[in-house]
């Protein structure tokens, strides 16, 4: 019986050969680095998305002391603007990541110079959320 070791072809005489296809190591790289780039893909697609959502219900927590006012559901309405404005912008940066992600930063960056750098706890995921917006166009080369 000789082996070819190239290709792993085996043949005997009055046999028919067997051939062995090997995987080469380039190949499976290549599957490697396609599963880590598609995970990657798929994290930094969702991860801005599901944290401003996040921060959206965050944010709309703060209207709900409203209630034992005479006129609860206007200052529900008033409350809520803020809220509502994010998720407009959450429409647009799904839509469209790196405007909706340079509009994030700015809204969260005016956020922290206007109040005087005392609403850290507001601002920086809004930057963050921007940033992962931004970033996913960056990292990931399609």
């Amino acid at each position: 019986m000789a082996v070819n070791a190239t290709n792993g072809n085996f043949s005997e005489q009055g046999f028919a050969s067997i051939n062995f296809q090997y995987p080469s190591i380039n190949h499976d790289n290549n599957m490697l680095k396609n599963k880590k780039g598609l995970f990657l893909k798929k994290n930094l697609y969702w991860t801005p998305r599901i944290l401003a959502i996040l921060f959206i219900a965050f944010i709309s927590i703060f209207a709900l002391d409203v209630f034992n006012e005479p006129q609860w559901f206007l200052a529900l309405f008033m409350h809520l603007i803020p809220s509502f404005i994010l998720v407009i912008l959450t429409i647009i940066a799904w839509k469209h990541e790196q405007s909706g992600g340079f509009i994030f930063i700015i809204i969260g960056s005016l956020m922290l110079v206007f109040s005087h750098f005392e609403s850290i706890i507001i601002s920086i995921p809004a930057i963050v959320i921007g940033i992962l917006f931004i970033g996913k166009k960056l990292l990931v080369k399609s």
